[in-house]
């Protein structure tokens, strides 16, 4: 399956679809199947103790999966979360902007799924790894 959308498409999809959110991700790179998202980390994302807050690690998976099913399947602002595990394995680090590796592991008529690998940008380690599923708008 060929890649439907671009990173400058997606951006311009979400800045029409949901303007509320149009700032806050920054698709990196588009991929068959996966995507790369910058979460530009700033003091609205911060919970006490200087560490991102797990609202704000989660909507950067759920987005950056959002993004990989739109990537490969078009412009469907329909399709949902359906499912999401989400573990907190590192304190991220305030300073650092969040990046997400996405990468879809089944895209079928009906549903996603995919795997997200969140970083604290520069550092090896994961800071949390995310499994969610999709539920896909019919044609």
């Amino acid at each position: 399956m060929a890649v439907k959308m671009s990173a400058q498409e997606l951006m311009d999809f979400m800045a029409r679809e949901f303007p509320q959110v149009k700032n806050d991700f920054i698709v990196e790179d588009v991929r068959d199947m996966g995507v790369t998202v910058r979460m530009p980390v700033a003091d609205r994302h911060l919970r006490p103790g200087g560490t991102v807050s797990g609202p704000s690690m989660f909507g950067l998976a759920d987005c950056s999966i959002y993004f990989a099913v739109l990537a490969m399947i078009g412009p469907k602002g329909l399709a949902v979360t359906t499912n999401c595990s989400l573990d907190f394995m590192r304190k991220p680090e305030a300073g650092r902007d969040l990046i997400a590796e996405c990468k879809l592991l089944k895209l079928g008529r009906v549903l996603a799924v995919g795997d997200v690998l969140i970083y604290s940008e520069g550092k090896p380690e994961p800071v949390a790894r995310a499994t969610m599923t999709y539920s896909i708008p019919p044609n």
